[in-house]
């Protein structure tokens, strides 16, 4: 349901049985193959392998990013129709997902049995989300309706992925290890087979995700990325905001790497009040009450992870799991297998949270009960607009991949790192679309807009994570982000959290450190 979790492992694994069929779409953009796997959970047999395919999702309008200005009345009832809209996706893409048989005899079946009938109940929830909006007096965007139609979208990194030899060096064109976002397409792996709500681990075979990705097509061994200077996020987005000049200081606040294995699949900056609102499960560190119907008056009376107990911030972020044939404690449940996360959660070994200054000059402080989300958890279906991610590897940080996932040298762990947004508008702690309250640095280090420059906060994940294998085209073993079903476990679908509840003396030593050139704890 969403809560808190604290798991337990039991191995399980499930076999796969591949089938074949080929179904071309007119206009559509689909091509199907060799697609499904079998419905119950067993053991399999550990070297067994799916066949590669070409699989589409379904790529619908985020609704969310269009709502820039919902009168706060109205903002909870906008919030539980938008993560119904959520769930009508998912519940959509388990359909595509389990009816290629009908498909392969149907053209027209994914038209009118799935896209269809989504778009009418798309058209349905948005209406009301207009009626929440209008009946405190505030203003519909216009062209809204339109945005009930959703699209098929079919998946270039699983049409490459049979050349993704060695280790996944061959990235199907994208430059430099997935550097070029155009490559961004490479989206909807999921390889057929994902029925029963991606239960099957299919022991990190082929499809990864119980079929529901990632694909060898997906990942880049780090030797053959260029060096390229390190994290700078995507296009823009979570460029680095300290540098020689400004404010030069640091503040490190250590909250742990989750040993207490606080994790839900609630996300209370988007979704308030609605339980499984990600869909996905997270990793929590720092405040430790952190859910769905958290109040801000709970989350600053908590309990924190952190050793410095005037950092009650909340810092969460989607959990990274294993496909290797075992489940987690979430196994059939939302968030986990139902919504097609699948796999053993592994915790990060390092977390490094560290805030920074501004190259152009001083820092202010950020307000009590401040959201931030950096990254977008639907990235491979919405686009890279608010996109930022970078994965690389322990000796290799001056190489980032943003669309691959790293395949590391032996003695080298999987790095994950996210620069936020440090420019706020000096007034709200959050907004209707959660995004333009606050917005990234330039390259420069200015804030755009009259924008103030706040502390930056970075951060570091650790993994030790067993290397991937590729093996005729097919990745083994693989690892992989939770996400919305539909974005296939894709690593530019990376994000993190932030809530800031430090008191007002560790606020202010922090903004006094950081200004000051110190680097203090």
């Amino acid at each position: 349901m969403g809560r808190n979790t604290r798991k337990r492992r039991s191995p399980l694994a499930v076999r796969a049985i591949a089938a074949s069929a080929a179904l071309a779409v007119a206009g559509g953009g689909l091509v199907w193959a060799n697609f499904y796997a079998s419905a119950g959970e067993s053991k399999s047999k550990p070297n067994a392998t799916l066949a590669a395919a070409q699989v589409a999702t379904i790529a619908c309008p985020d609704v969310g990013q269009k709502l820039t200005n919902v009168p706060r009345q109205a903002r909870a009832g906008v919030a539980k129709e938008l993560a119904l809209l959520d769930r009508q996706i998912t519940e959509a893409y388990k359909r595509l997902a389990e009816t290629r048989q009908a498909q392969s005899r149907d053209a027209n079946f994914v038209n009118n049995a799935i896209l269809g009938p989504l778009k009418s109940k798309r058209s349905a929830t948005i209406d009301r989300i207009g009626i929440n909006i209008r009946r405190v007096g505030g203003q519909v965007p216009q062209g809204m309706a339109q945005l009930a139609t959703c699209q098929s979208k079919t998946d270039q990194a699983q049409t490459n992925a049979g050349g993704a030899q060695q280790g996944g060096q061959q990235q199907g064109g994208q430059q430099q290890g997935g550097q070029q976002q155009g490559g961004q397409q490479q989206g909807g792996q999921q390889q057929g087979g994902q029925q029963q709500g991606g239960q099957q681990g299919n022991n990190g075979q082929g499809q990864g995700q119980g079929g529901n990705g990632p694909v060898a097509g997906d990942f880049i061994n780090i030797n053959q990325v260029q060096p390229n200077g390190g994290p700078k996020g995507v296009n823009g987005n979570g460029l680095a905001a300290n540098g020689n000049g400004g404010s030069r200081g640091s503040f490190t606040t250590n909250c742990g790497n989750n040993k207490n294995e606080i994790r839900n699949s609630d996300n209370v900056i988007v979704a308030p009040g609605v339980s499984n609102g990600a869909q996905h499960q997270h990793d929590y560190v720092g405040n430790q009450s952190n859910n769905a119907f958290a109040s801000d008056q709970q989350l600053a009376n908590a309990q924190t992870s952190c050793q410095n107990q005037g950092d009650k911030s909340s810092y969460f972020w989607p959990v990274i799991r294993i496909q290797d044939g075992t489940q987690d404690i979430d196994q059939g449940k939302p968030g986990g297998g139902q919504d097609k996360n699948v796999g053993k959660i592994v915790e990060p070994n390092q977390v490094q949270l560290k805030f920074v200054g501004n190259k152009r000059g001083p820092v202010v402080a950020m307000p009590q009960a401040l959201r931030i989300i950096t990254g977008d958890a639907k990235a491979f279906v919405n686009g890279l607009g608010n996109a930022n991610t970078n994965w690389s590897c322990t000796g290799f940080e001056n190489r980032v991949v943003t669309d691959k996932y790293p395949i590391c040298p032996q003695g080298s762990s999987v790095v994950r790192t996210s620069f936020f947004q440090s420019c706020w508008d000096g007034k709200n702690i959050d907004s209707a679309n959660h995004r333009t309250h606050v917005s990234f640095v330039k390259g420069d280090g200015s804030c755009a807009n009259g924008f103030k420059a706040i502390p930056q906060l970075q951060v570091r994940l650790v993994y030790s994570v067993p290397a991937p294998q590729i093996q005729n085209g097919q990745v083994k073993n693989a690892y992989a982000v939770d996400s919305f079903p539909e974005n296939l476990h894709k690593p530019i679908t990376d994000h993190n959290d932030f809530i800031n509840f430090f008191n007002q003396n560790t606020m202010n030593k922090m903004v006094n450190c950081i200004n000051n050139g110190q680097n203090c704890k």
